[in-house]
């Protein structure tokens, strides 16, 4: 499901920065690496297992946010002689620095996924690795797993590969970069076949009926003596970006499921109750939603740089809940077991190694299943584990980002209490239906409503003034009342 993305803008001693602070540590997160984790992973950074295939002449580059510094993806896109494309993919090799049973691969398990909060993160791996030696970091040479997808004139993959290799990125791009470039058509061609090779991939996505989440980044910042909630509309580039990313992990579900061996990321379709609420929540937005149009359809229409379509995204997410994991070895999943509902296709994790731990081993089993030889142990015998592992990483995750969103929420209405908003009731409580859940149009900030016990019911899916009666970073959560 895609993380509603905050960042904090003020100084370390405000009383935002305090609460997380805190929040970390009722969470009881591991924010330090013990010496034993570090002095391995030093010694990793010094001598990584290096690959005997050398592609460093490919001028790969990534494109990432301008601060990061944990690359786990770089790519060259080309034309292929007689039509289509040739997309290279290299994805940070991780095991090319731990080793399993050792002490930094017990750690990676025990935190099993980086965590992000509004003002840091809590890595997967200490800094030495996943911000420096296992990093596709520009002018460096990294072991990397490297995916050749061939793709046809309509975008669809039609041969796969994947070797380790040893690779050397040239330029380290970021969104806004890019996105000018293209619109600029200064673009060299490498660049330029992002656009061309990412709207493909869309179009192909809306022909199965996949759907693609581009959820609105949330920034606070601090404006003399309160805090102000601002949107950042993800750009063009940020969705083609996310299609090569999307078409190698299917691609890579795919060589499982022919291989017999895998760890698939799947989701349900969504109920049909959590369907006909966001038709509700759409109509209190003016988001147009004609009868009988699939809830897929209507989210591309949307524009995330309009205030009342970035809600409405906000809202989309609880379509995406409920995904796991299907680990397969021997005997392929039926096809109802393997779909993952917002990808519409066989999907899984394989990426992000250097922030999420399942991608390691499902890399490992592509490995072995394009050259045509048994998975290694260590990863086959991981496997029944890791479903279970990564669904406690993410509840970690979503704690992280359900108490952040409170704080968050709290800071930007602190000093606001008493003053009236306009709103709209996104949910009631079936036992006491004077109360409920309603989501501000301004600034987005979603909080319980609270009526009197003998009060009228709350209008499911429209507009209700409400006061705001509580905001205190971390003492409570936004709370409010009908007026």
């Amino acid at each position: 499901m895609p993380r509603r993305h905050m960042h904090v803008t003020d100084t370390d001693g405000a009383p935002l920065r305090a609460a997380l602070r805190e929040l970390r540590a009722k969470m009881e997160l591991p924010e330090a690496f013990g010496p034993d984790v570090l002095d391995e992973a030093e010694q990793a950074a010094k001598s990584p297992r290096l690959p005997d295939h050398d592609a460093t002449d490919l001028p790969l580059f990534t494109i990432d946010p301008p601060d990061s510094m944990d690359l786990d993806q770089a790519m060259f896109l080309a034309r292929r002689d007689g039509g289509g494309y040739r997309v290279h993919y290299a994805i940070a090799d991780v095991a090319a620095f731990v080793a399993p049973g050792r002490a930094l691969d017990a750690e990676a398990h025990r935190r099993v996924m980086t965590l992000y909060f509004p003002d840091e993160r809590v890595p997967l791996h200490p800094a030495v690795l996943g911000e420096a030696a296992a990093s596709l970091l520009p002018d460096q040479d990294r072991p990397a797993l490297l995916w050749q997808l061939d793709l046809d004139p309509s975008g669809q993959v039609v041969r796969t590969d994947v070797r380790r290799a040893l690779v050397r990125s040239r330029a380290k791009l970021d969104y806004a970069g890019v996105q000018r470039a293209v619109d600029s058509r200064t673009a060299e061609e490498p660049l330029s076949l992002l656009r061309e090779i990412g709207l493909l991939r869309e179009e192909l996505e809306r022909d199965r009926g996949g759907i693609s989440l581009h959820v609105p980044e949330q920034e606070i910042v601090e404006r003399g003596e309160r805090y102000a909630l601002e949107y950042r509309a993800p750009l063009p580039a940020d969705g083609w970006n996310a299609q090569i990313s999307l078409m190698t992990g299917m691609a890579a579900a795919d060589l499982m499921l022919r291989t017999g061996t895998g760890i698939l990321r799947t989701l349900p379709a969504a109920p049909e109750n959590a369907a006909a609420r966001l038709r509700h929540v759409a109509r209190a937005l003016g988001v147009d939603w004609p009868e009988g149009m699939p809830y897929a359809q209507v989210i591309r229409s949307l524009d995330a740089r309009r205030s009342n379509h970035a809600a409405f995204l906000q809202e989309c997410t609880a379509l995406l809940r409920g995904a796991g994991y299907h680990v397969f070895d021997g005997e392929a999943p039926q096809p109802a077991e393997a779909v993952h509902a917002a990808v519409a296709a066989p999907y899984t994790h394989c990426t992000a190694p250097l922030r999420r731990l399942v991608d390691r081993y499902a890399g490992e089993l592509c490995l072995a299943g394009a050259a045509g030889v048994e998975p290694p142990e260590w990863a086959r015998e991981a496997l029944d584990a890791l479903p279970g592992e990564m669904e406690g990483g993410s509840r970690r995750a979503n704690q992280a980002e359900r108490e952040s969103v409170d704080l968050v929420e709290a800071a930007s209405l602190r000093g606001r209490v008493g003053e009236i908003f306009d709103a709209y009731v996104v949910d009631v409580q079936p036992k006491r239906p004077s109360s409920g859940t309603v989501h501000l149009y301004e600034p987005a900030v979603i909080g319980r409503v609270d009526g009197a016990p003998d009060a009228p019911p709350l209008p499911l899916g429209r507009r209700l003034r409400v006061r705001l009666t509580e905001a205190e970073p971390g003492r409570r959560k936004v709370r409010f009342a009908p007026v």
